[in-house]
């Protein structure tokens, strides 16, 4: 099965966006499921605030995995990080118009009338999966096989 594959099944069998994104791929970079899926939870909903996409968040905390090293702690450490986190959100507005969770979805998940209307219209199993497919796919593009890690 693909990572993309996998991310989209973690996804249906109910991780939230961002977990999924960052559970699939962690390991490969030496994060543990575990602790990818504890992580990962509090950026779902774009962080229960409609803001930036679980799956986006998800996929940039991946990428600093991938691309960030013991000089990470550095502005010239982090350009590496930088270009990548640019070149993903780039990739993943052209998809979807957006990065932002209330536009993608249509609603605003973080008011009570938001979720009402995201539960309403199937919308997380609908859009949201879709966004975790696109993350995973633009991943997949952007770092086939994942590592290395610049340690």
């Amino acid at each position: 099965m693909s990572r993309v594959s996998q991310a989209v099944e973690l996804f249906q069998q109910d991780c939230a966006c961002s977990q999924a994104i960052l559970a699939t791929y962690g390991e490969t970079l030496g994060l543990d499921r575990n602790r990818a899926l504890r992580l990962a939870t509090g950026f779902a909903g774009g962080m229960r605030m409609g803001e930036t996409c679980g799956a986006v968040t998800g996929a940039l905390m991946v990428l600093g995995l991938r691309h960030g090293g013991d000089h990470s702690g550095t502005r010239r450490g982090r350009d590496a990080v930088y270009a990548a986190v640019q070149q993903f959100t780039s990739r993943f507005q052209q998809r979807n118009g957006s990065v932002i969770c209330k536009d993608l979805l249509g609603c605003d998940i973080s008011t009570p009338e938001g979720m009402q209307t995201a539960r309403q219209q199937n919308l997380f199993k609908t859009k949201c999966t879709r966004m975790v497919q696109d993350a995973a796919e633009i991943l997949e593009d952007m770092a086939p096989g994942l590592p290395p890690r610049h340690d």
